[in-house]
């Protein structure tokens, strides 16, 4: 369905693909999808991967390749720091053993199973845990855009290692700034990356938790720091968006899936939405 807005795939088209996945990446590419959008966590040794969750059980099978327990993960000794289903216990080693797309089949996450050919789902099956690297090359190669989440699960071994690797991973890359939006809950990481990369367009995450109101008086919403915000869809009503488009704010929302989300907010004037189903929202080319 065209649309006046930016079309952003919330991990990829993960309502028709494995998430934060290459496959789920395409597919959002195929469908027409403006940009996808992905997060970079770090791994035990320091290497960035596309992974949301801070625990591996929900989308991997790493209960069944590392040997524990999926309820009681911390019973289980294994190489490396804290407890066994933590991604940061790991290093990228580890993590490249595990299938990262079998799961979705299984769990059938959005009741879409039934619509995937079942030799695209059989594919699933081989996919890994991509690092960022891979997600910037293929977003490179595609001739698209990413907006890319940094995702403080609190490892990092000394201040700002985070996003300092995220700007080496992005410089070997050969992606062009202007195609790679960083976006973050913790809004000193997009002030290093500010001063230290101007030509990245900066986005600050608000919202993390849906059952914490928006503080409007906020300097995040009050001054000029962050032109661009994404919030979070469940917090803010349509007069909250008209009163900070007309102080001068880009608006983006996430997560929105539904087709009347889509038409009020839209009317409402926001200027991008996160979504699970791009294919609702933008035709295929």
């Amino acid at each position: 369905m065209p649309g006046c807005v930016e079309i952003i795939a919330h991990r990829g088209a993960r309502s028709l693909a494995p998430e934060n996945t290459l496959a789920a990446a395409r597919l959002a590419h195929k469908l027409g999808a403006h940009r996808w959008e992905t997060d970079a966590v770090l791994t035990r040794d320091g290497h960035l991967v596309l992974f949301h969750d801070e625990t591996l059980t929900r989308c991997t099978n790493a209960a069944q390749v590392f040997g524990y327990d999926s309820k009681a993960p911390e019973k289980t000794v294994w190489p490396g720091p804290g407890a066994i289903d933590r991604l940061d216990s790991h290093p990228l080693i580890d993590l490249q053993l595990l299938d990262a797309g079998g799961w979705f089949e299984q769990k059938d996450p959005y009741a879409t199973v039934p619509e995937i050919a079942p030799h695209i789902l059989a594919a699933f099956k081989e996919e890994p845990i991509p690092t960022l690297y891979d997600g910037l090359v293929l977003t490179k190669e595609l001739d698209w855009r990413i907006n890319l989440e940094l995702k403080d699960h609190g490892n990092e071994p000394e201040p700002n290692f985070h996003p300092a690797r995220v700007l080496r991973e992005l410089a070997r890359s050969g992606i062009a700034p202007a195609r790679v939006t960083l976006s973050s809950f913790k809004h000193d990481w997009l002030r290093f990356l500010r001063q230290h990369a101007p030509g990245y367009e900066i986005q600050a995450l608000v919202g993390d938790r849906d059952e914490e109101p928006l503080n409007f008086n906020d300097p995040v919403f009050t001054s000029a720091e962050f032109e661009v915000l994404n919030i979070n869809a469940l917090l803010v009503t349509l007069s909250d968006i008209r009163a900070l488009k007309a102080a001068g704010k880009r608006i983006n929302l996430f997560t929105v899936n539904t087709l009347h989300d889509y038409i009020r907010l839209v009317n409402a004037g926001v200027d991008g939405l996160f979504t699970d189903f791009p294919q609702r929202f933008i035709s295929p080319v």
